[in-house]
């Protein structure tokens, strides 16, 4: 066991293995603290992170019946999730994420049976779910009377925004609980969102109980979002479903008439690195980091990381927050962010850059 030097003090690190603590196992490591008067040891936990196995999403389950949050991989991005019933679980996801109340939570659902309990479905919106479900849309629909779906889920407004993922592990962990999961993505709000299990628990250490591990979520960035005014489909977020997908089945989308924030994502800054972006970048400044887009790169970059040497967008997607991670990390004064093209999968890129690179966050 090695010893580092930390000013006066020596201080040791070993590592002990896995311990019970509140019936859950945790890594934990030993630390010793030393100085003239002798050696002191302290244990500290670290994220409870668990392969997600059957057994593993089995006490998933059960935390969040006990109204607490774990964190769990879909197909779109890593979600924090808690039981969409229960008022205090969905306070405890405000709380951990420093989330504004006014924007409102995806609650996760099994299918379109399950949907159709707490919200009402026009044709339009049964076509898309019957189309897209499992998948990477999300349905913001008229909650009805009886639901019992937390009011502050829903920012207290009189829709819902719903969404049956089609990750296996996010499939598996509903079907244990038995009931709607709301679930952000998994960071702090206005972070760039969580794609791993290691960014959950880099990010949400202490606030989170348990977090299930499945590797990266394979598409890498949000679900769109769709509402309806008066029976028109409405495009409140562009996300990993594309645009023209929606619009082969439900026609052309209107952009929202109405104000405020109806869905999440809508938040002008949002997803936002601590480094200041600068976009449609052909060149790079002294000392700053480049997040680049297909095969020329500008030259003079501290740090470069490529979204797509092919220009492939769906590639791009899939990269997008952990690179931005990685580039935030390496502390740059700033980050030229190449352009990329305003299509498709493109849409929502740029959407999510856009948001990054707003510095207003009232």
């Amino acid at each position: 066991m090695a010893p580092f030097c930390d000013g006066t003090r020596v201080v040791a690190l070993r590592a002990i293995g896995k311990f019970e603590l509140g019936g859950l196992r945790s890594r934990a490591t030993t630390i010793g603290l030393g100085n003239k008067k002798g050696l002191q040891s302290i244990m500290i936990s670290m994220p409870p992170v668990y392969p997600a196995d059957p057994a593993a999403i089995a006490r998933a389950a059960e935390i969040l019946r006990r109204g607490g949050l774990v964190a769990f991989p879909t197909e779109t991005v890593y979600g924090l999730g808690a039981d969409a019933t229960n008022d205090a679980a969905v306070a405890a996801i405000f709380a951990a994420k420093e989330r504004p109340r006014f924007n409102p939570l995806i609650v996760h659902v099994r299918d379109a049976e399950h949907a159709g309990t707490f919200v009402e479905f026009n044709p339009l919106a049964r076509a898309l779910a019957a189309a897209f479900w499992p998948g990477p849309l999300t349905l913001v629909l008229m909650r009805k009377p009886d639901a019992a779906i937390s009011l502050l889920a829903s920012a207290g407004l009189d829709t819902i925004a719903v969404r049956a993922p089609s990750h296996p592990v996010a499939r598996r962990l509903l079907a244990a609980c038995g009931f709607p999961v709301s679930a952000p993505s998994a960071n702090p709000s206005g972070r760039v969102s969580a794609t791993t299990a290691a960014h959950v628990a880099g990010e949400l250490h202490g606030r989170v109980d348990l977090i299930l591990d499945d590797g990266p979520a394979p598409l890498g960035i949000e679900s769109t979002v769709v509402g309806f005014e008066n029976d028109h489909p409405v495009l409140l977020r562009t996300g990993a479903l594309p645009r023209s997908n929606i619009e082969a089945v439900a026609g052309s989308l209107l952009g929202s008439a109405h104000e405020g924030v109806r869905s999440p994502g809508q938040l002008r800054s949002h997803y936002a690195p601590r480094t200041p972006l600068r976009l449609d970048a052909l060149d790079v400044n002294p000392g700053e980091a480049l997040l680049a887009f297909g095969a020329t790169e500008p030259a003079g970059a501290s740090v470069m990381r490529n979204l797509s040497a092919t220009a492939d967008l769906a590639e791009a997607a899939a990269h997008l927050f952990a690179m931005l991670r990685e580039l935030d990390a390496a502390g740059c004064p700033g980050i030229a962010v190449m352009p990329v093209p305003d299509h498709g999968l493109g849409e929502a890129i740029n959407d999510r850059l856009r948001r990054a690179a707003t510095t207003d966050r009232d």
